[in-house]
């Protein structure tokens, strides 16, 4: 094996490792360690974190707020909902929003990004 084929070989394999590891070390994770705690509410059993909007959301098939948004100890029927609220504004505009931001949600392998071998 020739030397530049040697360094190609240790190059697509350093890079393939490293694609992997990127994505495996965002597999099933949010992109803020800020997620508040899940609500301790007795009309709710069972919560889902909604990455998208940094809330909390009723999973609980047999609640009434099922599929509802929980930001500030009030339930939110639907997401317009939820973005009409002051108090959400505030909290999106905060360090402590725990949701995707606009860029993060843009940006990434397979979401429209150029470049690399061939890009």
């Amino acid at each position: 094996m020739s030397k530049s084929s040697l360094l190609m070989k240790k190059v697509s394999i350093a890079l393939t490792s490293g694609l992997a590891a990127s994505t495996l070390a965002g597999c099933g994770s949010t992109q803020n360690a800020n997620i508040p705690d899940k609500p301790k509410n007795d009309d709710c059993r069972d919560w889902e974190f909604d990455d998208d909007e940094g809330v909390w959301v009723c999973d609980d098939h047999n609640s009434h707020y099922y599929h509802s948004y929980y930001h500030g100890g009030i339930f939110f029927p639907t997401r317009k909902a939820l973005h009409g609220s002051p108090s959400y504004k505030s909290y999106k505009s905060s360090s402590s929003y725990a949701g995707h931001t606009s860029s993060s949600k843009k940006s990434g392998f397979g979401k429209g990004s150029f470049g690399g071998f061939g890009g």
